[in-house]
């Protein structure tokens, strides 16, 4: 088994290739020497979306939400939570479909909030509608089998 793994930077969206075993010891990026992992959701934008998905050997999960949907705001502090207690193991990103609507008609999302889970540049699973903390954890630890 490889103990090197590849992480997208959420600020300059450099790839990283980082020692598994470093990987909740402070991890930086090489480019812009932010740190890989900071227990927080990051923003995705047309321009970062297909390098995210696509170039990280961790498992990416996608929120897609708008900031008019009351739901969407409702999750979003069990969201910030989820992604404390699964970094890191995996990545949770967010998608703001107003902003971005190219993204949202290319993956079909129709409701909103709509999670997205990518593993190896693939979509694996795919739950809408609002959950609390408990429930992402377990949604997102099962689907991408953590």
């Amino acid at each position: 088994m490889n103990d090197d793994v590849h992480v997208v930077c959420a600020g300059c969206n450099t790839t990283n290739r980082v020692r598994r075993e470093r990987l909740a010891a402070g991890a930086k990026c090489g480019s812009c020497k932010s740190a890989l992992f900071n227990a927080h959701p990051y923003e995705l934008t047309k321009d970062s979306f297909d390098r995210q998905v696509s170039s990280n050997d961790l498992p990416l999960v996608v929120d897609f939400w708008a900031p008019w949907c009351g739901p969407c705001r409702s999750m979003a502090p069990a969201y910030e939570e989820a992604a404390a207690r699964v970094e890191p193991r995996a990545r949770l990103a967010k998608l703001n479909t107003e902003a971005e609507p190219e993204i949202a008609a290319r993956f079909g999302i129709r409701s909103i909030p709509t999670l997205i889970a990518f593993k190896n540049g693939r979509e694996v699973a795919r739950q809408s509608g609002a959950l609390d903390v408990g429930g992402l954890q377990r949604w997102v630890e099962s689907t991408l089998t953590l």
